[in-house]
């Protein structure tokens, strides 16, 4: 970007004419700061007001432009205190519309029998004639027009700011850098995938000259924003490891093989497929960087074991690291149970031991002694230091950062990397959320699981509910009450945590053993609850988000999950998910109490499926990809334009022309690719820190 341009778009709004300090003000609501913010604050949608209808083509409900002639003078009519009524009779040579006009006695002013006008607005049926509330209008034999005869934005706002005022000051910024802006883009890009020009694309992503230019826009804008993303990923995995020499462990194919024999269950034929891929990764010299999805229960923490056994097995030492103490816990015992007979020797390293505990294990870890560690962040340390760490596997990658993987990568020399989630994401998302790893997902549960018998209700079902929660505690099977929100809110009315807790308790199952574990407790008081919930100390566990990745009870066998609706699909399939791990059948109960048609299409959906891959897929169409899963807890950039489901065919193009670009220049070091660069360590700035692109 040449200095000039790059000096403009740094500098503050209050350079751009019409915008004070006052205003400015209203724009940093919505986030805009410099002129580049203003110019890439994209429309949320269009109003077409360049299509002339005639009068007697108008319809009901619907918003048109129409020309007409002033065919009476405008008339004041008193409704009430406060409501005031212009009208005026416009017509055209096919009929005869009312424009009405609320409190604005101006109008009175302005128009004149026999004059000739454009009018844009909502027509609504009124009698025999149809009526425009409030009508934009602008007077023809001015010949320009501001308001009407054309394609028009609309902007997300903020009180104060109208549309008019955002488009006024919109228009100043574009003339401020009208045919200066840089294009980054490659040539050789722009002309295989037929993009226009980028001074082009801005102004007719805000001031379109018709749908035509709007689309040509809009596709270039979508592009670059997908390609950038796209790029950056699969920058950062080179910078990862791809292209790095890695380690070649061993075959091992006996140890292995004995230790399948001796699980006591046949695997699955995608966990078969999935070791296989990390098979040939891990022999590989490549350092291997692989994400393994699966949903809940079908069988990662064996495919952990196996990796970490191979690599312990070839003379390495391997670590897993999860998000909380319970589940390194769970994780630990798991492992040491699988690997009794395998001679591995285990240890666990979390925040709440003593530092006499952490130093033995340390001074352990160091000197080789111990094979395989699991642990939280603890991990993360600078004083946790591997005699000779081979294999590095993080489990719920969305609670792990880049950094961090590199972090725990930086304690060995190119160790290989497996990330493991039960978040199921549709495979285009995937490629884009998690475009610096390779994927492989376990799309199978184990036979013989029984599946989760899944029922909506709502408030009038809620004695037969409780009835049915103590008929399965009497029986010894234990509870989840999960809430949305912590505190009681005026603002949305939902069931919270503390307040339920406390109802249950004293009301509803008073004689019976209430848990209550939510977001605001610390760690270790989280852990306490939920340990005595695993330990059966607990009937009842209520419960806000926080077991989404929690704990393993097989002797919990009932999920309740109060309103529903506030929460996404595949969220509600991965609570669903804490029940269901023992030979029980078992339930999961979901109170819906709203009556909107998208509510009860989402809660039909968690009744007839429990594929984890179909339901996010769904979610991600009902809802979008931005309420489906924030890019910002990966440190992704915004997108500010695409749309990662209705953009599918763009990602595609984006994904195929970022690959080629770095067979051709791995690292984007050619003269025509250095602006690309520049804007990839721009906006990638969170992810790259701590990882040299070079």
């Amino acid at each position: 970007m040449n200095s000039g341009i790059d000096d403009i778009l740094k500098k503050s709004i209050q350079c751009i004419k019409g915008v004070a300090e006052k205003r400015s003000k209203l724009f940093h609501k919505l986030g805009i700061f410099s002129v580049y913010d203003l110019i890439t604050f994209f429309p949320r949608g269009y109003e077409d007001r360049s299509k002339l209808k005639k009068i007697s083509q108008m319809v009901n409900g619907e918003e048109c432009t129409f020309e007409g002639i002033v065919m009476s003078k405008v008339s004041e009519k008193r409704i009430r205190k406060g409501l005031t009524l212009y009208q005026v009779f416009i017509k055209d040579d096919t009929g005869t519309v009312i424009a009405t006009w609320f409190n604005q006695p101006f109008v009175k002013k302005l128009f004149y029998v026999g004059e000739r006008y454009i009018f844009y607005g909502k027509v609504t049926g009124k009698y025999k004639y149809f009526e425009v509330s409030n009508p934009v209008y602008e007077k023809v034999e001015n010949g320009e027009f501001k308001n009407t005869m054309r394609i028009l934005p609309v902007y997300s706002s903020t009180a104060g700011l109208s549309q008019n005022t955002i488009r006024a000051v919109m228009e100043n910024a574009l003339e401020l850098v009208d045919g200066a802006l840089d294009d980054f883009l490659p040539y050789w890009i722009r002309k295989e995938y037929r993009l226009c020009d980028i001074n082009y694309a801005f102004s007719n992503i805000h001031f379109p000259r018709s749908e035509e230019d709007l689309n040509y826009a809009r596709y270039r804008l979508v592009f670059e924003e997908l390609f950038i993303l796209q790029l950056g990923l699969l920058s950062i995995k080179t910078a990862l490891g791809d292209g790095k020499e890695g380690i070649c462990f061993g075959t091992h194919e006996k140890e292995l093989a004995h230790f399948i024999s001796g699980l006591g269950f046949e695997l699955t034929n995608a966990q078969k497929r999935v070791w296989k891929e990390i098979e040939i990764d891990m022999e590989s010299n490549r350092v291997m960087n692989r994400l393994v999805q699966g949903d809940v229960g079908s069988g990662k923490t064996v495919i952990a074991a196996l990796a970490l056994l191979k690599a312990v097995k070839s003379g390495y030492q391997g670590i897993m690291m999860v998000p909380t103490e319970i589940l390194a816990k769970q994780h630990f015992e798991t492992l040491c149970a699988l690997m009794e007979k395998s001679g591995v020797t285990l240890s666990l390293l979390v925040g709440s031991q003593t530092a006499k505990q952490k130093k033995e294990i340390l001074s352990r870890i160091e000197a080789g002694e111990v094979d395989i560690v699991i642990g939280t962040h603890a991990l993360l340390e600078d004083n946790v230091k591997f005699y000779r760490l081979g294999l590095v596997i993080t489990d719920e990658q969305h609670r792990f950062g880049v950094r961090q993987r590199a972090v725990l990568s930086g304690k060995g020399e190119n160790p290989d990397v497996l990330v493991m989630t039960a978040t199921p994401i549709p495979r285009t998302l995937a490629l884009i959320l998690y475009g610096d790893l390779d994927i492989s997902i376990i799309d199978e549960l184990p036979s013989g699981r029984k599946p989760i018998k899944t029922y909506v209700v709502d408030n009038s079902m809620r004695e037969r509910v409780n009835k049915f929660i103590r008929k399965n505690v009497s029986e010894g099977r234990q509870v989840y009450i999960v809430c949305p929100l912590v505190e009681e809110s005026d603002a949305i009315e939902a069931k919270s945590a503390l307040e339920l807790a406390e109802k249950i308790a004293k009301e509803d199952f008073k004689d019976l053993r209430v848990g209550l574990v939510h977001g605001k407790m610390s760690s270790s008081e989280k852990d306490k609850v939920m340990q005595s919930f695993a330990d059966g100390e607990i009937d009842i566990l209520v419960s806000t988000t926080v077991i989404e990745v929690g704990i393993n009870v097989p002797n919990a066998t009932v999920m309740v999950i109060e309103n529903a609706e506030r929460f996404g699909l595949a969220q509600l399939h991965q609570l669903r998910g804490r029940v269901g791990r023992g030979g029980y059948q078992s339930y999961c109960i979901l109170y819906n109490e709203s009556k909107s048609k998208i509510a009860i299409e989402r809660m039909k959906v968690m009744e007839n499926s429990t594929d984890g891959f179909v339901i996010s897929e769904k979610d991600l169409e009902i809802r979008g990809p931005g309420e489906f899963f924030g890019t910002r807890q990966h440190g992704l950039p915004e997108l500010k334009i695409a749309n990662l489901y209705r953009d599918m065919d763009i990602i595609k193009k984006a994904q195929k022309a970022a690959a080629e670009i770095l067979r051709r220049d791995r690292l984007l070091c050619e003269e025509e690719n250095i602006k690309l660069k520049e804007k990839i360590v721009e906006k990638f700035k969170e992810k790259l820190k701590d990882i040299s692109l070079n």
